[in-house]
């Protein structure tokens, strides 16, 4: 059975045969293809036979009664100038429930990419309109631009498909009859909104209450006692006892207050501080403290009653400058030896004022236990009252990291501890410099390594103490760690290093941080002094222990 006069490939099978229809027309045209024509699909129909009313119009195509063109004929609509594998299994395999709607009496032409022009009515003014392959580029990447019968080469060096991906398996090409509907209109982003937002935050715990227990080789038994607020506020006058409830009483300004009491066996200090980080609402900061300080000394004890006035500025988050005035009533009592000339010109009250400059520069990634960095403090103090001498000093600490753990800890440390001091010749005994003990150089008594008049330690005018120590871990929390060090230095009444005079000590040691006991850890050291002066006071080992509770 054939419709229009043109033979079917089966009776009951319809099939799609490309056609080309001018706009507005009905009739065929086996002209040749015209790209920026509008290609439609029509459908013969099958056993009916039923012809459409003349012109009318099948689905907006050609009507099916039109007589269909040889299948040899059918126009080859491949895209231009753009090669594309045709797509896999679109076409419907055959079965006795579903018709095959196949070519018929040929092998398919090869579509490849339709190019499905637009008709001829005014287009908005986008730019070239881009209908072949879609531009599936890799961010950061120039793809390539497709036009109808032209290729354009990459401004740019071309990005491939991701490690893993084939390439022209990322983004497939789009089946045959779905449009691609180009390059979108411009988006204007809407203006940004403007508008008040009110945060709110918690406060953080600020003040805090300690108290503690300490004992060391240099000043024996010691108690502690603070209480320390970090968020003050001198003018918030508090109006009753609610205001020591809740919390709101002479706090809410950032400024410090402090309060220290320290009694011991052989050293007592008392202090009461407060400070201003941003005075005035400048980067100047502000401090001022009293304190008293009790001593007893093996060959005198010493008392000291004053106060302290200080500003600050900080030139860098690592370097600041400081500048403060000082002035303190010194009394020295209980002399052991009567008769040394040094000791004879203090007895009593003395008062001192003074006015001392310093600047630091500090890059140490922890106070008590440092690991890298390095502190440099240079200060200046010029003394006068009962004694007029001026003061340099120099304190150098250089801190390398030699190795870690991935995660950080593990950390091996090798450490470079440097200090210098000059005092004038009218400096009083209670002020000279002392060397010996903890913090000086281990394996040496408190004061130990100084010079002497007679039997009494006198101290001196010059210093120049060092060390190097290696830190290293022993075990894996770090809570315990070994220390191997050679502390060396000297203090000389004048100017003047005698070589016979040198003192160096070497020495091994443990640190131990029990999180509960405080910030500071146990440390035991024991040295040997290699070289010493006969009149020098030996003493072994030395240690530290401090807890500390809040």
């Amino acid at each position: 059975m054939a419709v229009s006069g043109q033979p079917l490939a089966a009776a009951t099978t319809p099939q799609f045969a490309p056609r080309v229809a001018r706009l507005g027309s009905t009739e065929a045209d086996n002209s040749p293809p015209n790209y920026n024509a509008q290609t439609s699909y029509t459908m013969q129909p099958g056993a009916t036979g039923q012809q459409n009313p003349p012109g009318s119009v099948f689905n907006g195509q050609v009507p099916p009664g039109a007589p269909q063109p040889n299948a040899a004929a059918a126009p080859n609509f491949a895209q231009p100038g753009l090669s594309l594998p045709p797509p896999n299994n679109l076409a419907p395999q055959p079965s006795p429930a579903q018709p095959n709607y196949g070519q018929p009496n040929a092998v398919p032409p090869n579509y490849g990419q339709p190019n499905y022009g637009q008709p001829n009515y005014a287009q908005p003014n986008y730019g070239q309109p881009n209908y072949g392959q879609p531009n599936y580029g890799q961010p950061g990447s120039n793809p390539l631009q497709y036009a109808p019968g032209t290729m354009v080469a990459p401004t740019g060096p071309m990005v491939g498909p991701p490690a893993g991906v084939a390439p022209g398996t990322l983004f497939p090409p789009p089946p045959n009859g779905v449009l691609d509907p180009g390059a979108p209109p411009p988006y204007y982003a809407p203006p940004p909104l403007v508008g008040d937002v009110d945060v709110y935050v918690e406060e953080t715990q600020t003040g805090r209450f300690m108290f503690g227990v300490g004992v060391n080789s240099d000043a024996g038994l010691t108690g502690q006692i603070v209480i320390d607020e970090r968020n003050f506020s001198l003018g918030r006058v508090p109006n009753g006892f609610q205001d020591f409830v809740n919390g709101s009483a002479l706090r809410g300004r950032g400024q410090g207050f402090r309060i220290e009491a320290m009694p011991g066996t052989n050293v007592q200090r008392y202090l009461l501080s407060f400070s201003e980080p941003y005075l005035f609402d400048t980067p100047i900061s502000f401090s001022v403290s009293g304190f008293l300080f009790d001593r007893n000394y093996f060959d005198w004890d010493e008392q000291r009653f004053g106060g302290r006035v200080s500003f600050g500025y900080r030139l860098s988050p690592d370097l600041s400058l400081s500048a403060a005035v000082r002035g303190e009533q010194v009394e020295v009592t209980r002399p052991r030896v009567a008769g040394v000339k040094d000791l004879d010109n203090v007895l009593g009250e003395n008062d001192l004022f003074s006015g001392r400059v310093s600047l630091t520069y500090d890059t140490r990634d922890f106070p008590f236990v440092p690991t890298e960095g390095h502190l440099f403090e240079l200060s200046y103090e010029q003394v006068f009252g009962s004694f007029d001498y001026p003061r340099v000093e120099l304190d150098m600490r250089k801190y390398f990291l030699l190795r870690e753990r991935p995660d950080g800890s593990g950390r091996h440390t090798l450490a470079y501890l440097a200090r210098l001091g000059f005092s004038g010749s009218q400096t009083p005994i209670f002020e000279n410099f002392f060397a010996g003990g903890y913090s000086t150089i281990r394996g040496f008594d408190f004061r130990g390594a100084s010079p002497q008049d007679g039997t009494v330690t006198v101290g001196g005018r010059l210093m120049f103490l060092g060390s190097v120590e290696y830190m290293f871990p022993i075990t894996a929390d770090d809570m315990l760690k070994g220390v191997v060090f050679c502390d060396y230095g000297t203090v000389e009444e004048d100017f003047k290093i005698e070589s016979d005079d040198y003192r160096v000590a070497l020495g091994a040691g443990l640190r131990i941080s029990i999180p509960a006991m405080g910030p500071a850890p146990i440390a035991l050291d024991f040295a040997v002094p290699v070289a010493r002066e006969n009149t020098d006071d030996i003493q072994n080992f030395s240690f530290f222990v401090g807890v500390s509770r809040f």
